[in-house]
């Protein structure tokens, strides 16, 4: 006598990096993050921590949000990665740095029209890991 099954339908787990649009969201954000930062005088703190060229902190940005929001793990896969507060060790970052970044950030969200829920939830993360790579 055949018996009714007990197996449940596979869940699926949708990520930031899913909610916001994949590969090419996360890129504009990390790219309308850098413009902002290049651009807004308020950023004058963080911007004087960057070399000229943006190009390649552009990318690990776009390779660590990658991972950091559930999709392709880009910037661990890197042999030379480094964690988050190794990465900004050498910099004084207070509350000042870190008000300037996240007003960026907020800024780019906004620019990128992400949906309400997500940017909240992504803003909580942001307010997270500003804070704690803070020195001083």
């Amino acid at each position: 006598m055949p018996t009714a099954s007990t197996s449940e339908a596979p869940t699926t787990t949708t990520t930031p990096y899913d909610l916001i649009g994949g590969e090419a969201a996360v890129r504009r954000l990390a790219d309308r993050f850098y413009e902002i930062m290049d651009t807004n005088p308020g950023a004058h703190r963080i911007r004087a921590m960057h070399g000229a060229d943006l190009a390649p902190i552009r990318q690990l940005l776009f390779e660590f949000l990658s991972g950091w929001l559930g999709g392709p793990p880009l910037y661990f896969n890197r042999p030379e990665h480094r964690c988050i507060m190794s990465a900004h060790r050498p910099y004084a970052i207070g509350e000042a740095e870190r008000d300037e970044w996240m007003s960026c950030m907020r800024a780019a969200m906004d620019d990128c029209a992400l949906p309400a829920e997500v940017r909240a939830l992504l803003d909580q993360g942001f307010s997270r890991m500003a804070n704690a790579v803070r020195s001083r």
